[in-house]
């Protein structure tokens, strides 16, 4: 089988949905499989979600990206008076979650949500959780771009370098994949009541699952 390139959107805590996938995608060594970020908050599922993602690392070229929601995750760690403002925005499903408090998260998991990326690319495709400054190359982009900004509220040109953009955050309330050919847009509001997407990007191909893990026919 040639290598694919697989993104796969917003999971927030849908474990089911994500376990769905991986059993349909079936993921060898030769794939590269990018999550884009906003793993834990909101759905039931975050740790479960985080243990997946895992047993990944194995089975794949795994290449997790940064969403706001873990940066929002991580900040508390460190910084108490941020988990208020987290809770309220998905927080709170997490820690239910994982039985216990940010100090006592597993080892493994602080390591991963550690060493999430910012983004990622390729020859022909870069990948963000949110947005982007077409004028910039990403290395030079705000955390404010990648992170947190709308691509329904900010809409970016094609990226100075030519590449397609792949990008979750916005999510798509019609459980459609948002494509305007330079841009695609793969959040599809899975614990909202949609789907959760994942995308080979070179052939086209598309598998969604529902936050119940069935696969959308």
């Amino acid at each position: 089988m040639p290598r694919r390139t697989i993104a796969i959107g917003d999971i927030h805590g849908c474990a089911k949905a994500l376990a769905a996938l991986i059993e349909v995608i079936k993921p060898t060594e030769d794939d590269v499989i990018v999550p884009l970020g906003d793993y834990v908050d909101r759905g039931p599922e975050s740790r479960e979600v985080v243990d997946l993602l895992i047993d990944l690392v194995d089975r794949c070229q795994l290449v997790p990206l940064l969403g706001n929601h873990e940066s929002m995750m991580l900040d508390s760690i460190e910084l108490p008076e941020y988990r208020g403002h987290w809770c309220r925005v998905g927080g709170r499903e997490t820690l239910e979650s994982y039985g216990c408090s940010l100090e006592e998260l597993p080892f493994d998991h602080l390591v991963f949500l550690r060493g999430l990326k910012r983004y990622y690319e390729t020859d022909s495709h870069l990948f963000v959780h949110a947005n982007y400054d077409a004028s910039l190359p990403l290395e030079q982009q705000s955390d404010r771009h990648l992170l947190w900004e709308h691509v329904i509220y900010t809409l970016p040109g094609r990226h100075c370098s030519g590449k397609t953009a792949i990008v979750g955050h916005t999510p798509q309330g019609s459980g459609e994949i948002l494509d305007m050919g330079y841009l695609v847009c793969i959040d599809t509001y899975c614990f909202g009541g949609g789907w959760l997407t994942a995308l080979d990007v070179e052939s086209g191909k598309v598998w969604q699952a529902n936050r119940d893990g069935e696969l959308r026919r």
